[in-house]
């Protein structure tokens, strides 16, 4: 069997949630990288390192001191 043959015997398997990106790619598009980005891993390191903010509070006042800022 040929991978051809192969991947058409194997799309009735993908479930409808995925087809998109299925279409997508054969499609020619690019693949989105689920990788974290330089700010998030700094970000993300920051925290390992015992730095960053701790908020307790309810989301209403977590958005009133963010648009505080």
């Amino acid at each position: 069997m040929s991978n051809r043959d192969y991947a058409k015997t194997l799309i009735d398997q993908i479930p409808e949630s995925k087809m998109f990106y299925i279409i997508a790619y054969l499609q020619g598009a690019a693949v989105p990288e689920e990788a974290p980005n330089a700010e998030t891993i700094a970000a993300m390191k920051e925290l390992e390192d015992g730095g960053g903010t701790l908020f307790t509070g309810s989301t209403a006042d977590l958005f009133a001191e963010l648009e505080g800022d």
